[in-house]
């Protein structure tokens, strides 16, 4: 009987793993304890998928438990966010405002880097549709004389600025968007874009399949790391820009899927 109970608790590891960080989302914190009596499985397993899952840097252990990384500041996560790599995502934002052109209809997610591409373009004179998911990027914008901003809508997600979940999606369906700029929790070759949470990447999909072309803007941390949650696999994906470095063969490997990756240098300071 063992036996059989060992084998379902390592043939399950992902799905485990998967209620372990739905409920980080919800609770932002939780004990082995409480996951023992929920997932049906012994605490020493749950103490080996809680030390791996924090090796990928999906969640940050804590006596008895495990917290949400972005949970660990005392800052709200978002801001926490903001504030990291800043210099990186201006400068990854800066190059993406190459890519838009006078008349488009652009979507932005809820991403720091979105926002930071945001604030750029309140400084420009341009005439665009902004379609959003973040409340943050609605507002830096709302007030630019060329630009109409539509905010998507849906359920507010606690401790951050973004909507999710499905309720907004038929605003999609009647809209023509020529880009979409993305960032996201994690991106490798084998997964594409991912994020923590389920409910934000029933958007993001809905984003990018409503999108004509997908722009990834990934500071060097996203960069072979993996989420949860996939919202756009390589196919969907156009261009990449980041400050990381990829290896020829990565490169290479994009170029086969018709993905274009620029390459930014983090020099450029923050106006």
């Amino acid at each position: 009987l063992n036996y059989v109970g060992d084998m379902m608790e390592k043939m399950f590891a992902p799905e485990r793993r998967k209620i372990i960080l739905e409920k980080l989302n919800e609770k932002q914190r939780v004990t082995i304890k409480e996951l023992s009596k929920e997932i049906k499985v012994s605490e020493a397993t749950l103490r080996t998928d809680l030390t791996k899952m924090e090796g990928e840097g999906l969640l940050q252990r804590t006596h008895g438990g495990a917290m949400l990384v972005e949970h660990v500041d005392t800052e709200t996560s978002f801001s926490t966010r903001e504030r990291k790599n800043r210099n990186e995502k201006y400068s990854i934002a800066k190059k993406a405002m190459e890519l838009i052109s006078d008349g488009q209809c652009i979507t932005l997610d809820a991403s720091s880097t979105a926002l930071e591409l945001a604030r750029i373009l309140k400084e420009t004179s341009i005439r665009l549709t902004v379609v959003t998911s973040g409340i943050n990027t609605a507002l830096e914008l709302h007030d630019h004389p060329d630009i109409t901003v539509i905010l998507l809508g849906g359920i507010v997600k606690k401790g951050s600025y973004s909507l999710e979940g499905s309720l907004g999606i038929n605003i999609l369906n009647q809209i023509h968007i020529d880009l979409m700029f993305t960032s996201a929790n994690g991106f490798s070759l084998e997964s594409g874009l991912t994020d923590f949470s389920v409910y934000e990447v029933e958007l993001k999909k809905a984003m990018v399949n409503a999108s004509k072309k997908v722009v990834a803007l990934l500071d060097h941390s996203k960069i072979h790391k993996n989420s949860i949650a996939s919202f756009a696999s390589l196919d969907q994906i156009d261009t990449l820009i980041t400050n990381y470095a990829l290896e020829d063969s990565e490169v290479k490997k994009l170029e086969e899927k018709d993905i274009t990756t620029i390459l930014v240098s983090t020099n450029a300071n923050i106006h």
